[in-house]
């Protein structure tokens, strides 16, 4: 039996899944037109037309129930609304690593994750080594590229 084990996130992470699960409903009724087409081609054994309506068929129901089930685990997190001296779930951090370079880092959920952007995934190597963690301290976090070394210099709920 699945868990109901709640899926943390920012509420423009609720919104961005509820827009592609809004997409995903709006692409079933053409989804469902182009195999009534490819069935009337007649054989079915070799209409690829219509193997291809089924097989994306398939894949739109499949990210259809994902994403429900994701949207009905939903806990939205606002970051502003909370404070505290450790590292929690849509905390900003700013760290200082073994070059002395500053880099900044929300905590967010996986769906929301963009290194690129500064937003890091709680289930990712350097953010389970940052929840409960308080400004100065050391941590050491292991990643494809190696051993890593950051000081917590800020946390800040933004």
């Amino acid at each position: 039996m699945a868990t109901m084990e709640k899926v943390p996130m920012l509420a423009e992470g609720y919104e961005r899944l509820t827009a592609d699960l809004k997409a995903y409903r709006a692409e079933r009724p053409k989804i469902v037109d182009a195999i009534e087409e490819a069935r009337a081609h007649g054989d079915l054994s070799e209409n690829a037309e219509y193997h291809a309506a089924k097989e994306r068929q398939g894949q739109v129901e499949a990210q259809i129930a994902e994403l429900e089930d994701r949207i009905s685990r939903a806990q939205i997190i606002d970051p502003a609304s909370l404070s505290g001296d450790r590292i929690v779930f849509g905390a900003t951090v700013t760290l200082r690593d073994d070059e002395d370079k500053t880099v900044k880092y929300q905590i967010v959920g996986q769906t929301e994750a963009d290194a690129k952007v500064g937003r890091i995934s709680y289930n990712s190597p350097l953010g389970r080594a940052l929840i409960t963690r308080k400004v100065g301290d050391e941590i050491e976090v292991t990643v494809p590229s190696g051993d890593k070394f950051y000081l917590v210099e800020k946390i800040e709920f933004i």
